[in-house]
């Protein structure tokens, strides 16, 4: 009885919500109610609303825009002003241009910008003869390794056994000079006889290199009949190199000992001298005076780079039209080397504590920090691309600046500027701007990314007892040499990171 009484209740309630369901009225956003056929009476002043609403956003983003643009048109404008109220906008130093720049309203540098090349290769004079240095005549390699003659060695180190003495030696320049260069007698890096033929007959050499098989040959574009004829493209590698090209491109063999990649001659270097394939790359980057002995001119690019540009109008522009012997990009982001420092130890692109024993060594010995108006454009290169004329001073900058890779740490781009503060002013250099590096070439991402122990290393403790497994048996071996000078008082300088890709 109870449950039909439920079931009664439950009817007459699904009843009385049909009927409600079924009101001819409905309710607006006010609650009050209105004919489906009939329109609130304030329906049309909504409507107008809502359009005048999306017109002022549509008026005010396109007033935003004009500001802006003539903001813009106005600063370029006031950068030619002989007016020095209106000049001055134009300096990065003054209130108005901060204030300006704050709103947004000042433009950023390109990252690519229009190089001022030559318009046809095949009407460039090339210089006859070579440029006499002043203060460098001639220059001479140690080839010998004494502490290897004595045995002390199970095997002669790649870079040699330069001591603290023979390292400061060498910064002191006379007409005769013999340093350290690299490939002391037996020590690795050999080419075969028929690579070392054929490079004989380069004067003019664009060379790149590849080595743990981080990338693969990219063809040059844009290259004209006249250097196709003149240069040699010379692709230095490894072992492990070859065989990855082997295994993704399609190689050509000449049938006189020549392996070829498009336009790219295969150079192999047998026993790398390194444990690091990174420092192992370093050697054809600086030295290509004693890799290709003959060769009067040089372009090197890194591996992964695709040059766009023909070689022939590039030392035009960078070494010919100024007199130039040696051209480089200057980094996008870093000035001091003690910057660049602080990047890669946040980068893990080295041992943190050993980037901070060759910064140090580099302070006790004098090394300021880069600032504003110095001698330097800056003290940190883009070292992807390196334009030389094969003189006797540029081959000693590039001599002494792999024997601090050698002694030191890879990241040459830590040891450029120290170098060229330890010759003073006599090494002369171009240090062009990064854009233009930017318009050379297009980069391609290497195939895989490099990574070794050492780069993690946090501490010294790391690398000692067990840990010293981790250490390049071969390379880096100032930073376990005993440093004739007291180094726990040297204080690094402050670094304040200046950009967010930096």
């Amino acid at each position: 009885m109870d449950g039909e009484a439920q079931r009664s209740v439950s009817f007459r309630s699904n009843r009385r919500g049909e009927r409600n369901n079924q009101s001819p009225y409905s309710k607006d956003s006010e609650g009050d109610l209105f004919s489906p056929g009939r329109l609130p009476q304030d329906y049309p002043m909504k409507i107008v609303w809502k359009k005048g609403f999306i017109r002022l956003v549509l008026v005010v983003g396109i007033l935003w825009m004009m500001l802006i643009l003539i903001a813009l048109l106005f600063h370029v404008w006031s950068c030619q002003s002989s007016v020095s109220f209106f000049s001055a906008i134009c300096n990065k130093d003054s209130k108005v241009f901060t204030v300006l720049d704050t709103m947004g309203l000042v433009p950023k540098p390109q990252h690519r910008c229009p190089i001022p090349l030559a318009n046809d290769p095949d009407k460039v004079v090339i210089p006859e003869g070579r440029t006499h240095d002043r203060f460098v005549k001639d220059l001479f390699f140690v080839m010998e390794d004494d502490q290897w003659n004595n045995r002390s060695q199970t095997a002669p180190l790649f870079g040699g056994q330069e001591s603290w003495s023979q390292r400061e030696k060498s910064f002191k320049l006379n007409s005769t000079m013999k340093v350290h260069c690299g490939f002391i007698r037996n020590s690795g890096a050999e080419m075969a006889p028929s690579d070392i033929k054929y490079v004989k007959k380069c004067r003019f050499v664009v060379a790149s290199g590849i080595f743990d098989g981080y990338d693969i040959p990219h063809q040059p574009s844009n290259i004209s009949f006249r250097s196709k004829k003149l240069f040699c493209f010379l692709m230095v590698l490894d072992e492990i190199s070859l065989k990855f090209i082997k295994e993704n491109v399609t190689i050509r063999d000449d049938g006189n000992g020549g392996k070829w990649v498009g336009i790219w001659r295969l150079v192999l270097l047998k026993h790398p001298p390194y444990d690091e394939p990174r420092r192992n790359g370093k050697i054809p980057k600086i030295l290509l005076h004693r890799l290709f002995p003959q060769a009067q001119y040089s372009i090197w690019i890194d591996g992964k780079m695709e040059l766009i540009v023909d070689p022939l109008l590039i030392l035009e522009r960078y070494l010919w039209r100024g007199k130039h012997t040696f051209a480089i990009a200057q980094h996008k982001h870093h000035r001091s080397i003690y910057e660049e420092a602080d990047a890669n130890k946040r980068r893990k692109r080295y041992a943190r504590p050993l980037i901070d024993l060759h910064m140090k060594i580099y302070r006790y010995e004098g090394m300021p920090s880069w600032s504003p108006g110095g001698k330097t454009i800056s003290d940190v290169p883009e070292g992807a691309v390196i334009i030389r004329e094969h003189t006797p001073m540029s081959n000693l900058f590039s001599c002494l600046w792999f024997n601090e890779v050698d002694l030191f740490t890879p990241r040459d781009q830590l040891s450029f500027g120290y170098v060229v503060y330890r010759l003073r002013d006599f090494f002369k250099f171009f240090m062009f701007p990064n854009c233009e590096y930017n318009s050379l070439f297009v980069l391609h991402p290497h195939t895989r990314e490099h990574s070794s122990a050492v780069e993690w290393v946090k501490n010294l403790t790391e690398l000692s007892g067990k840990g010293s497994g981790m250490k390049e048996s071969r390379g880096g071996l100032g930073l376990w040499t005993p440093y004739p000078g007291k180094l726990d008082s040297v204080v690094l300088p402050p670094v304040a990171r200046t950009s967010k890709a930096g």
